[in-house]
């Protein structure tokens, strides 16, 4: 990645900042209305989705953000699908009749930058002195705070905590020890022909479903390795799965199934068989490395053929430049991400995997492209995670008065019901990808 020069203290404070935010990532931008004359092609529309245009000045835009934040993997890749995930949000907002005004916008701007100690005004500043525009920084917050709005009010209603989902939260947090889940899975894949029917199939099985039934149910429907065996798991750390799903994990009881979570072409249902704890604490990740090859064929006898010969000669991801070789380079992507930006049912599958294993349950493409994925690698390290947009923090004056005025059973209520709002917001926004029209010039 580009590296900056002669950055200032503040900026490379920003830069610094932003690294561990996972707000950073998850950024928008729309046409600019004060911007320097620029080519005209730079605005003619290179993506479009749902019938909104992106340009290809946003797009450099964008990428021009995320190598001034040094983000990792390709910033142009990056900025693609950001913006098409901005578009996505901001669409389902308005159709729910959500929209922010100025005086929300001005209260994000202010509250994002005194995250760094800043004001709105000094991070718009010093923003453009790296060429990054006001409209670019509005737009972000714009995208961030409709989207907070719009899945709170949609999935709150569904998020309720019991004394038996903070008993379990506290002996998960309490001794300082590692938590393992024993769990079963069972993920449905769909094409747009047959999204309505596995949909109904999955609500079936979650209501009410036993061990023994659950597993049966595996063994026909379920498209994971696991399904011969009822789609049971080995024991797993709780926080080798994604954020989003140890909140909705931690609120299970033994039995227990989880309502269906929808995935990016597909529909995954999680039974908990039991819980226990460890004495070694696990370690956060800072980081995953993987790569995924993308096989046309979806889940056709061919495709699968050709991912389990790729399996077969493969044992680590650099090996899968040499089977890459000759074709297009889009089938072969690979990069380091944080665990929070990675889209949640790769991460899942990525939680069940050791370095130089693959997966090959995900399509892409409405079901047209099988996902193989590799994990090369998890980096450990401990970091703190900044708050999302619209969220306030301890390191803001009204975060932490209000973590201060908080008891400990209301800290553990509100973080698990934040990371199953999380999980939640992860599927909505697979599903809106999974039914939009996305066309890329």
């Amino acid at each position: 990645m580009q590296e900056m020069t002669e950055m200032t203290k503040k900026t490379r404070m920003i830069a610094k900042f932003f690294q561990t935010s996972a707000v950073a990532l998850v950024l928008g931008l729309t046409p600019l209305t004060a911007a320097p004359v620029i080519a005209q092609s730079k605005f003619e529309a290179v993506i479009t989705v749902n019938n909104a245009p992106i340009t290809q000045f946003e797009i450099e835009q964008r990428a021009r953000f995320l190598r001034l934040l040094r983000a990792p993997g390709d910033p142009i890749a990056l900025a693609r699908e950001q913006l098409i995930e901005d578009r996505l949000k901001l669409q389902a907002a308005r159709q729910s009749g959500i929209e922010v005004n100025e005086e929300q916008i001005a209260a994000g701007m202010d509250r994002f930058a005194s995250q760094a100690n800043l004001s709105g005004a000094e991070m718009v500043k010093l923003l453009a002195s790296e060429g990054v525009y006001e409209e670019t920084f509005r737009a972000f917050i714009i995208a961030g705070v409709s989207w907070s709005d719009l899945t709170r009010a949609r999935f709150a209603p569904r998020v309720s905590i019991s004394e038996d989902d903070l008993e379990r939260a506290r002996a998960a947090v309490g001794k300082g020890g590692g938590v393992e889940v024993l769990m079963s899975e069972l993920i449905i894949p769909y094409t747009p022909q047959t999204q309505e029917q596995v949909e109904a199939t999955a609500r079936r099985i979650s209501e009410g479903a036993s061990e023994s039934s659950f597993a049966a149910e595996a063994r026909r429907y379920s498209a994971t390795r696991t399904a011969p065996s009822g789609g049971r798991l080995p024991w797993t750390p709780l926080n080798e799965l994604p954020g989003g799903l140890r909140g909705i994990i931690l609120g299970l009881a033994p039995g227990d199934v989880t309502d269906p979570l929808p995935l990016q072409g597909a529909v995954a249902l999680f039974q908990l068989r039991d819980i226990r704890e460890t004495d070694v604490a696990e370690p956060e990740y800072a980081a995953i490395e993987y790569a995924a090859y993308y096989i046309n064929g979806g889940r056709s006898e061919q495709a699968l053929a050709r991912a389990a010969r790729v399996e077969a000669d493969t044992d680590t991801c650099d090996d899968l430049y040499g089977i890459a070789q000759g074709e297009d380079p889009r089938v072969l992507e690979r990069g380091s991400k944080a665990p929070s930006e990675i889209p949640q049912d790769i991460a899942y599958e990525l939680s069940k995997l050791d370095p130089g294993e693959v997966s090959y349950t995900l399509t892409r493409s409405n079901g047209e492209t099988l996902v193989l994925l590799m994990l090369c690698g998890r980096s450990q390290t401990i970091a703190e995670e900044a708050p999302a947009t619209g969220e306030t923090t301890a390191d803001s004056a009204e975060g932490e008065a209000a973590a201060n005025a908080l008891s400990e059973t209301e800290m553990l209520s509100r973080q698990i019901g934040d990371q199953r709002l999380a999980s939640y917001a992860d599927g909505y926004m697979a599903q809106l990808k999974a039914e939009a029209r996305i066309v890329e010039k």
